[in-house]
């Protein structure tokens, strides 16, 4: 069953309320997520199965569970690959001692992390060595996390939300930076630099922003829509940092009542009761043959009438990892292309 965050009020009007449906956009597959799934469709269809993936591609029980059926074995850690074979690592990125680890193993490593998390991973790197203190918002145990944290880990402390910033310590509060995993709430991460800088009146910003342009772009569209949403459904997995957000980012501004689903079976009926508008979006994993369900569950129920709320227009591409787009080119196979699942 989905996760719920808030309950619908409840009201003793009787009034019928007109059905609809609000659909944002832009939602689903961000070109970091679609970057990596479509690396491991691409590495089966050159090296043929099994192609072995350390942790979850991108956190979404449906496009790992189709890319299994497809031969794609997923492991926690690189001794579970056996020597000589090839290893996807994740678009959350990892710690530089897991290249190190894969290397000791004699596999050929294909690394599909998110550009936008390499380029945190950059800044960590660049701060560390000029001894700054880096403090690193984000989830605790989170892969995307645990691998910014391995690439300076004498120098990155966790700052996990605003409730956690009376716990930071720093050597010299003049040479403080902050960073920032990439899918978290703009708004929760701005209160949390709000706080630290209450303390460390030097700290520094990132160059650039490292909350990621999908992440951003998918909860400025909720944030649309929500204060005429009597329910918000959003598309996806627990385990996706960003999805869960767009939960809490909906009833924060004025949703009703917001829940997370993986499929459109998991919408219990009774959420319906008395609800009109029924936002609709999903996380930047999340396939949109998975919201396409959910329009259809909702449409058999009289919800027929779809409404885009539309706030952004995406185009960014990125370019597959280098590794396989050379041996691609090598067997004559295109180099380019877009997920089955998007």
């Amino acid at each position: 069953m989905g996760d719920v965050t808030a309950q619908p009020e409840t009201s003793g009007s009787t009034a019928v309320k007109t059905k609809r449906v609000l659909l944002a956009a832009p939602r689903g597959y961000c070109a970091g997520v679609d970057r990596a799934v479509v690396a491991v469709e691409k590495a089966l269809d050159l090296y043929g199965p099994p192609v072995y993936v350390r942790k979850e591609i991108v956190h979404n029980k449906h496009v790992v569970q189709t890319l299994q059926a497809r031969g794609a074995i997923f492991v926690d850690e690189t001794d579970e690959v056996p020597e000589g074979e090839t290893v996807i690592f994740s678009a959350h990125g990892v710690a530089p001692v897991v290249h190190q680890e894969a290397a000791a193993r004699q596999l050929k490593t294909i690394d599909a992390t998110c550009p936008l998390v390499t380029k945190v991973h950059h800044e960590a790197k660049r701060f560390a060595a000029t001894d700054y203190d880096i403090l690193l918002i984000g989830h605790e145990g989170h892969e995307e996390v645990i691998g910014t944290s391995g690439e300076a880990p004498e120098h990155i402390h966790l700052v996990d939300g605003p409730g956690d910033v009376p716990n930071v310590e720093v050597r010299d509060p003049e040479k403080v930076v902050w960073l920032s995993q990439t899918t978290l709430s703009v708004d929760e991460t701005m209160e949390t630099v709000r706080r630290l800088r209450e303390r460390f009146p030097s700290l520094q910003d990132p160059p650039s922003d490292d909350i990621c342009y999908a992440t951003q772009n998918r909860q400025a569209a909720v944030k649309k829509l929500a204060p005429d949403a009597d329910l918000m459904i959003v598309v996806g997995s627990r385990n996706s940092s960003n999805s869960v957000r767009l939960v809490e980012v909906a009833v924060e501004h004025g949703a009703k009542a917001g829940y997370l689903v993986d499929y459109a079976d998991e919408i219990d009926e009774t959420w319906l009761e008395g609800v009109g508008s029924v936002g609709v979006t999903s996380g930047a994993s999340v396939p949109e043959i998975l919201v396409r369900d959910v329009i259809d569950w909702l449409a058999a129920r009289g919800y027929a009438e779809v409404q885009e709320v539309t706030t952004a227009e995406e185009s960014l591409v990125f370019s597959l990892p280098r590794e396989l787009r050379t041996d691609l080119k090598a067997a004559g196979m295109a180099t380019t292309g877009t997920s089955d699942h998007a």
